[in-house]
């Protein structure tokens, strides 16, 4: 966690500035008059929780007095609240803090319904939460010779079935090598041993026509052999289709030589479940078996 750095001397040249006794933060945090005497002292530091109270005591911001260097996580954005994790669950009316500690932990998502309670709590748009979310997660992607971080993490992953396809089409292939709709809808019905979609289907899914975001349950089977992707990737889960599509950003990304570094705080060595580690490895070795047919060619 990129915690807030706590000057002690910063504090007490502020504190007696303001002609404010020890007693007085104290009181303002919740803490005895000696526990203040000991962060001044450097014998203990306040939890990151109390430092928006000290901060409001000594009538300075925030980010100034307790600067941070990285952008903020789930449990930076709580703390910036000034809440404990105990404390939370009120605002998301669950009996326990559960939902949010498997959310900071990077083991499990926040439900839908919570993310603009919590919002709201932390005093921070839901885009935001969204965004601490995906660094608790690990899944913070930065790319060579990209100046923003922030614009990479804040793209907007593919949601709709035709939005899913086309990102395939877009990075998977060399320009003007993409297949096209008939190309598709062939491989499909091999896959199906049957005539289960038209190249106009196929592209009514590509383009999100009709009832495109519903095909058969086979026709998905064939997309994602075709695309070498995991059946999930299609999925209207968007849980697990952000996590796929983070997966396959990392795998591109790689492949093209753009890798910065990936950050990890959350599970597994590059932050993502096991499961999309495992489609990253499956992946991998699909792409090396093309690169290496390329060569023999």
């Amino acid at each position: 966690m990129p915690a807030r750095h706590f000057d002690r001397t910063v504090v007490r040249a502020v504190r007696r500035a303001a002609e404010i006794p020890q007693a007085g933060v104290g009181a303002a945090v919740s803490a005895a008059e000696s526990t203040v005497a000991g962060w001044e002292a450097g014998s203990s530091v306040p939890d990151q929780e109390k430092l928006p109270g000290i901060a409001r005591v000594l009538g300075k911001p925030l980010d100034e007095l307790f600067p941070r260097e990285d952008s903020p996580d789930l449990t930076d954005l709580r703390c910036d609240a000034g809440l404990y994790r105990y404390e939370v669950a009120k605002f998301i009316d669950t009996k326990s803090d559960g939902p949010v500690a498997a959310a900071e932990s990077g083991v499990r998502r926040l439900k839908p319904k919570y993310v603009p309670k919590l919002a709201a709590a932390y005093g921070v748009s839901e885009k935001a939460l969204e965004q601490a979310q995906e660094r608790s997660f690990g899944n913070v992607v930065e790319e060579a010779g990209d100046a923003s971080a922030a614009a990479a993490e804040a793209e907007e992953h593919p949601r709709a079935l035709g939005e899913k396809i086309s990102f395939l089409l877009a990075h998977s292939y060399p320009a003007g090598a993409a297949p096209g709709d008939g190309e598709i809808a062939e491989a499909v019905n091999r896959h199906a041993g049957a005539e289960v979609v038209t190249a106009n289907e196929v592209e009514a899914l590509r383009t999100g026509v009709g009832d495109a975001d519903s095909p058969d349950p086979v026709v998905l089977e064939g997309l994602a052999e075709f695309f070498g992707v995991e059946r999930m990737y299609f999925e209207p889960d968007e849980a697990v289709a952000r996590q796929v599509y983070q997966g396959l950003r990392v795998l591109l990304a790689s492949r093209n030589g753009k890798i910065g570094r990936v950050r990890a705080r959350g599970l597994g060595p590059a932050g993502l479940s096991p499961e999309v580690l495992s489609l990253l490895t499956d992946l991998a070795t699909q792409f090396e078996k093309q690169d290496g047919s390329a060569d023999n060619e």
